[in-house]
């Protein structure tokens, strides 16, 4: 079999690095959650204090000798699903502003529908919206549109599950 050559090589080092530098970003839940090496996990989490610019290219360097040692396939994997996670969660996260707006605008048919949409009737949320047709005060009814939005968010994550 012949050795690759010192281009290829060089090559696939730096696909590692970059492999290694999408982790860096991530929550400490997520990096968790991908299963590194212990000395692999704490170059990361390293990198993500690191704010020198010279400092942190060297970090991302060790990061690349650090993952020729993994299983990068299997990281390549894990981050692809934390992807789809991150692309849920936007999602959710859009879904539950449309229906705050919606349910602040539309009132009692939008309540209606969140009802049926969701199969849950919270108390709570029906209270802050009847609180926030009550309020006259603009910092309190800016408070009660932030609780809505959250309460309408936490719905939505426990129907997800």
């Amino acid at each position: 079999m012949e050795k690759p050559s010192k281009n290829a090589r060089k090559r696939a080092q730096h696909a590692l690095q970059e492999l290694g530098e999408y982790l860096i970003p991530l929550k400490s839940s997520e990096l968790e959650s991908i299963g590194l090496g212990e000395e692999l996990l704490a170059a990361v989490r390293a990198a993500a204090k690191i704010k020198s610019h010279g400092a942190l290219r060297r970090q991302k360097q060790l990061i690349g000798k650090l993952m020729r040692q993994a299983d990068a396939d299997l990281i390549r994997a894990r981050l692809e699903n934390v992807g789809a996670r991150e692309l849920f969660e936007k999602r959710l996260f859009a879904d539950a502003e449309k229906w705050r707006d919606s349910l602040l605008q539309d009132g009692r048919s939008a309540r209606e529908n969140f009802a049926a949409t969701t199969g849950i009737v919270d108390a709570q949320l029906m209270q802050l919206l009847d609180g926030l047709d009550k309020t006259d005060n603009e910092r309190a009814e800016k408070t009660l549109k932030r609780q809505v939005f959250r309460r309408v968010h936490d719905i939505l994550v426990r129907i997800a599950q």
